[in-house]
């Protein structure tokens, strides 16, 4: 069975410690997230995993012959070859077991007698035969095709030169080549980066169909929620786990976090008496050693801190100017690129206060939509009116032209912010992961997606009453993403969006444009509402009986009488001190399954056929309470919302 096992990794950069005695054990049934603020380690630990980097200090063990194969966030380019070519080299493993097949018949050619040895080549030819017809590699052209068209390539691309295709195609066909190596351990450093909504839900479809191990890093939480059932949290060097997927180890954490900040605000509070107490009588002789005592215990007192990743904060966009109630018309709207016409005869209107979405597949239009709206592309035929006083707000992927190189990334926020907002300004630009001194660097120096993320934050401090967002998400991480949502939908002013995070499009949109083969159709409905109606759309099309929605909502009781107001707070008290021992006994036991974890990768004991067995079971039996201990956590966190509800 193939597996990899870290034992006590820890890796040092300067004076920061990156990783601190990190253990763990991935096999072929690991659904497994690295979660963690950035720049807490997350790609340098799959970096590690992946051989690409060596640890300061600790072991990573596999066993013989595990294929671990890595997905890198960008920078992979390719060229010389066509798409279909650049494929093929994902089968050269297969192809080192072809070549050790043909070199094994020469072998039996020339042998002589029925030896041992022969037998020996018989059994290794059976047994790479076997591989390479499990493997699927004699079917690879279907599968290579399967693949490329579930990422969203077309028959057309097959033959292109590599070349051809942008950045964010290249990193496709390097995602393409890791899935179609078929490893026993995929590493996947953001893969839903650069792919729209229908190829992140195919890769959330392979991922939960794949054979072997799967560890992904991702700022998505849907496909996170999809494809995870257990969490790896990295905070301050520190490796965490969590079971389940990411929506259930956010509940965990928050509980958990509710209890670290009450003791970082005791702590804070503890450090501030001892500190005036320092500051006091540190010139008064008599109280010297009383003074020098407590130097000494504020040096070795171990500071409680805040993971990044939890630290919830709040922004809210400027009041947005009135408007009338129409706010956008288009009216026979068209735009084509020579023969491809993008954008035929579209009417389209938008009401103040809407949230639309726009959706469709990649080059259906969305974006050359969004252009045309904000003004910016002036090429097409048709008219575009806007409402009284109505004053746009744009935002696009090469917004970051327009940032001035010769500043710091503070200078150019605040030049760029309201007065009233500027005191804001540094806790806006932490939610957007310019943290510490990174705010002080020059604009010149960022990455593109350090300038988009600046260009963004810069257009929210305007205040405009229509917001035209072209991927608003991309560059952010979850905290940001969340921070960004709660502020448009308390946004009073219209909201124009293309967005390829489904979580983010869920709990935003009140109405679908979908645009695709130069049509639009609106779906005066949320996101639910509209996959609800494609869904059905496609059952017609295929002859299949759509079922009929029966929900009927029963009243609520209008009034509790006195008693049973008395017996639903005795009830609520005692779910409430049955899910504060619940949640000591998960944690306890996530404390056990850790140490059994980090017993199983010493190499005592994974040499150790008998002493691993006996670990294995005691690990299986505590994840098997956890499993029953978790269950009971949520029915309980149900039961308690319903009674609060009532």
């Amino acid at each position: 069975m193939a597996f990899v096992a870290l034992s006590g990794v820890s890796l040092a950069f300067g004076d920061r410690d990156i990783l601190q005695d990190v253990n763990l054990n991935i096999g072929p049934d690991t659904r497994a997230a690295i979660a963690g603020a950035n720049g807490s380690g997350k790609t340098t630990f799959m970096r590690i995993m992946a051989g690409l980097i060596q640890p300061d200090k600790g072991t990573m063990t596999m066993q013989r012959g595990t294929r671990i194969s890595y997905l890198p966030q960008s920078g992979l380019t390719h060229s010389g070859l066509t798409l279909m070519e650049e494929t093929e080299k994902a089968y050269d493993y297969y192809q080192t077991l072809l070549d050790r097949k043909e070199q094994i018949g020469h072998l039996l050619e020339q042998s002589q007698s029925s030896s041992k040895e022969t037998e020996r080549l018989l059994e290794e030819d059976h047994d790479i035969q076997e591989h390479l017809l499990n493997s699927g590699y004699y079917d690879r052209k279907v599968v290579k095709e399967k693949v490329l068209l579930g990422l969203g390539f077309t028959r057309a691309d097959f033959d292109k030169h590599t070349e051809a295709f942008s950045g964010g195609w290249q990193m496709r066909i390097a995602l393409a080549k890791v899935l179609l190596e078929s490893p026993d351990i995929m590493l996947l450093d953001e893969p839903t980066n650069y792919l729209d909504l229908e190829a992140r839900v195919w890769l959330e479809d392979f991922i939960n169909s794949y054979k072997g191990g799967v560890v992904v890093v991702s700022h998505d939480r849907s496909f996170l929620d999809s494809t995870v059932n257990e969490i790896y949290e990295l905070f301050n060097g520190r490796m965490n786990r969590y079971k389940g997927n990411y929506s259930e180890y956010e509940k965990r954490r928050s509980k958990e976090l509710e209890s670290l900040i009450e003791r970082y605000k005791q702590q804070q509070e503890e450090i501030a008496r001892v500190e005036f107490f320092i500051r006091r009588f540190r010139y008064q002789a008599t109280k010297a050693k009383q003074v020098q005592s407590r130097i000494k215990y504020l040096e070795s007192l171990p500071r409680i801190e805040i993971p990044e990743s939890l630290k919830k904060m709040h922004f809210s966009f400027p009041a947005p100017p009135h408007s009338g109630n129409d706010v956008l018309i288009l009216s026979d709207v068209s735009k084509a690129y020579g023969d491809n016409h993008v954008i035929n005869h579209l009417d389209f209107f938008a009401n103040r206060g809407e949230k639309i979405v726009f959706a469709g597949k990649n080059g259906a239009g969305k974006s050359t939509l969004m252009r045309i709206i904000a003004g910016v592309d002036k090429d097409f035929t048709g008219s575009v009116r806007y409402g009284t006083d109505v004053k746009i707000e744009y935002f696009s992927q090469d917004f970051e032209a327009t940032l001035n190189n010769q500043k710091t990334v503070l200078e150019e926020v605040e030049d760029a912010a309201p007065t009233d907002l500027i005191p804001q300004v540094r806790n806006l630009l932490g939610a957007f992961l310019f943290r510490g001194d990174d705010i002080y660097k020059s604009v010149s120096v960022l990455s593109g997606g350090e300038k988009n993320r600046i260009a963004l934050l810069k257009m929210l401090l305007h205040p405009a009453n229509l917001l035209v967002l072209d991927e608003p998400t991309n560059h952010l991480d979850i905290n940001s993403k969340d921070i960004l949502l709660e502020a448009l939908k308390k946004y009073d002013g219209t909201v124009l969006f293309v967005s390829h995070d489904k979580y983010f499009i869920e709990n935003l949109a009140d109405r679908v444009l979908e645009l695709g083969d130069g049509k639009a159709t609106s779906y005066v409905g949320d996101y639910a509402y509209y996959l609800e109606k494609k869904a059905q759309q496609a059952a017609a099309a295929e002859g299949t009986p759509t079922a009929q929605a029966a929900s009927a909502s029963q009243p609520k009781q209008a009034q509790l009488s006195r008693e049973e107001s008395k017996q639903r707070k005795r009830d609520l008290k005692r779910l409430e001190r049955e899910l504060e021992q619940v949640m000591a006994d998960l944690d306890a036991l996530e404390q056990e399954i850790s140490r059994l974890n980090e017993d199983m990768a010493k190499p005592e004991n994974y040499s150790d056929g008998a002493k691993i067995k006996e670990l294995k079971a005691q690990l299986d039996a505590d994840e098997s309470a956890l499993e029953t201990k978790t269950a009971r956590w949520e029915e309980l966190e149900a039961a308690i919302a319903e009674l609060q509800e009532n």
